[in-house]
């Protein structure tokens, strides 16, 4: 079994930390998700990812923006709603929220200063194809992590 570290040195008496390992989402979709609640208050980041999760509000691709269309809005750029990517990242966001609240901080103070996802190990399979050839596709896993800290 691997014994897990988080990235990041927080305080412990007024920070609280939690992290999601081996998620089956995109490392990309986390990525760009993750940038854009960082900084955020723990109510107004959760508001975000159910916007994104009911496709009410759309996230914007600043560093995978690859022939990522453009959204409604003035000036908005490129951007998608990666549904399963902000459900996952919710989990983890309430997990965070709770060991915050077990830890007896109040969670109305709480804003997120950390926020980051790495990759994890890479499921490699293949499919058999004619002629004795075969097509890998190989499902890259993401660790997340979030911190959050209350501020006065």
């Amino acid at each position: 079994m691997p014994s897990w570290k988080y990235s990041v040195l927080l305080d412990p008496d007024t920070t609280a930390i939690a992290a999601g390992r081996d998620l089956r989402i995109s490392y990309k979709a986390a990525v760009e998700i993750l940038r854009e609640i960082r900084g955020l208050k723990v109510d107004k980041a959760e508001k975000l990812l159910e916007d994104v999760i009911e496709k009410r509000r759309p996230i914007p691709f600043r560093r995978f923006h690859g022939k990522v269309g453009h959204r409604k809005g003035e000036g908005f750029g490129p951007g998608r709603y990666p549904v399963k990517a902000a459900k996952y990242i919710l989990k983890v966001l309430k997990e965070a929220k709770a060991n915050a609240e077990y830890k007896g901080l109040d969670v109305t103070k709480l804003w997120i200063v950390h926020a980051a996802a790495h990759k994890g190990t890479k499921i490699r399979k293949y499919k058999p194809r004619a002629f004795g050839r075969a097509t890998p596709f190989f499902q890259q896993l993401v660790h997340v992590e979030i911190g959050v800290e209350e501020r006065t």
